[in-house]
């Protein structure tokens, strides 16, 4: 057989070459012994070796898990991080990769930054990604198409075991989580129907705000009244973002994205909410057009993809302050957060605001109070570990100790993610070594 570049290939290739070799479902595990990655098929040992090579967006993670979709030809994975609080948790993306080394990338970045992300909220969770390539030869918005492969992510969320539980994100909606839920209980944010918590959109909107009212006070800036604010993104969680910014009394938002339909809702949600001395201006850009992140205002609002902060739109930024709900906001972590740094920008970092969505999922199984206080007191200042507070924390300890803002929570929340569960320990790490010792991937 001539040798592929796995990593250089688009996952729908990818998925061609699987077919090929007679491959439905893989791992890319961590040998607890060795402290090396594993491919559970010799014919994958490169993606192996690629990621015990990588000092970006590799850092211990536990295990990697994939499929093919049973019908669509679609790559589906779990990403495994770090297990120590509990159950790797974090939501299922659908989205497009050039290359199986952007799909790969993508999700050890995303389920690193759930892994810190739960545990700067303070959850007995540990940090986990799911992952979907979308096939650009299946139309993403067929219903049937949509029910098959959300289904069959369901299927291996129970054959994994209950090492990772997923939940909505970026191209997953409501109605496909209900889908997932029909092949597994493994899942949150279901639809409210079926006594799920559904779309958390709104409470991570409210996070989004709480961390900009921690970095003006930081900064010296005041409160949101009165401030301009360009939101990148009109979305699921932009558009109710930039509802809760008139309602704290800004007095313009300027938004972009590149889904005029988005912007249409949007207006048509806002007429006749605004005062006088308010004003919504929105832009239809083209896919890569990042032009709202040099608007003159006062914060800058990362609401769409990530890895847009980067040496190309950094020195254009003119805001004060950057904090959004996007994950993944920086590029590169190490050089990006370190180059706004040295610009003078208050940078928020994602991971410490755009929390509220995992946090209604993590309480969704203990049942429904109004005003429930374990929701709540993650947006008000007086908590330690609210969103305010924890970003006051973050700023104020980056500014004495000269380390950037980003780092400065990565530390914070690696120490927090290593504690044990206080009941059931390092329990994911002991599911992953039974599916391995099981042959898991035998099991399609």
């Amino acid at each position: 057989m001539t040798q592929v570049n796995l990593l250089a290939i688009s996952p729908t290739e990818f998925v061609k070459w699987l077919k090929s070799c007679n491959i439905h479902r893989f791992h890319l595990a961590l040998d607890q012994k060795n402290g090396q990655v594993m491919a559970s098929h010799k014919e994958l040992q490169s993606l192996a070796d690629f990621i015990n090579n990588d000092k970006r967006d590799f850092m211990g993670h536990e295990g990697l898990f994939f499929q093919v979709s049973e019908k669509h030809e679609t790559l589906q994975g779990a990403f495994v991080h770090r297990t120590c609080r509990g159950q790797a948790a974090g939501g299922v993306r659908y989205w497009s990769y050039d290359t199986m080394e952007d799909y790969l990338r993508d999700g050890m970045r995303l389920a690193k930054g759930m892994t810190r992300k739960n545990a700067l909220a303070g959850l007995w969770w540990g940090g986990g990604k799911g992952v979907m390539a979308h096939n650009p030869d299946q139309v993403k918005t067929d219903p049937a198409l949509r029910e098959d492969i959300y289904q069959d992510y369901g299927r291996l969320l129970s054959d994994l075991r209950g090492c990772y539980v997923t939940a909505e994100d970026v191209g997953t909606h409501v109605v496909d989580m209900a889908n997932v839920f029909a092949t597994s209980r493994f899942t949150t944010c279901i639809p409210a129907a079926l006594g799920g918590s559904g779309n958390p959109s709104a409470p991570t909107a409210r996070g989004v705000v709480a961390g900009m009212e921690a970095a003006l006070e930081f900064a010296g800036m005041g409160t949101l009244e009165g401030k301009t604010v360009a939101v990148q993104g009109m979305g699921n969680v932009g558009s109710p973002l930039i509802g809760f910014l008139f309602e704290k009394g800004v007095s313009k938002v300027v938004a972009a994205d590149i889904n005029e339909s988005l912007a249409d809702n949007l207006r048509a949600a806002l007429d006749g909410l605004l005062t006088e001395d308010q004003e919504l201006e929105t832009r239809i850009v083209a896919v890569g057009n990042h032009d709202i992140l040099a608007e003159e205002c006062d914060i800058v609002a990362p609401c769409a993809t990530g890895a847009i902060l980067n040496p190309a739109t950094i020195p254009t930024i003119k805001a004060r302050i950057v904090c959004g709900a996007s994950n993944n906001q920086l590029e590169d972590a190490a050089r990006d957060d370190a180059a706004l740094f040295a610009a003078g920008i208050v940078y928020v970092p994602d991971f410490l605001t755009n929390r509220m969505g995992i946090v209604n999922c993590a309480n969704e199984a203990y049942g429904y109070v109004n005003n429930d206080e374990f929701i709540e007191r993650h947006l008000e200042r007086d908590w330690q570990h609210s969103v305010f507070r924890t970003t006051l924390q973050v700023l104020e300890t980056s500014r004495t100790g000269g380390l950037a803002p980003a780092r400065t929570a990565m530390n914070l929340a690696d120490d927090f993610s290593l504690q044990p569960h206080p009941i059931f320990g390092h329990r994911g790490v002991r599911i992953i070594e039974s599916l391995l010792e099981d042959r898991w991937f035998e099991n399609a």
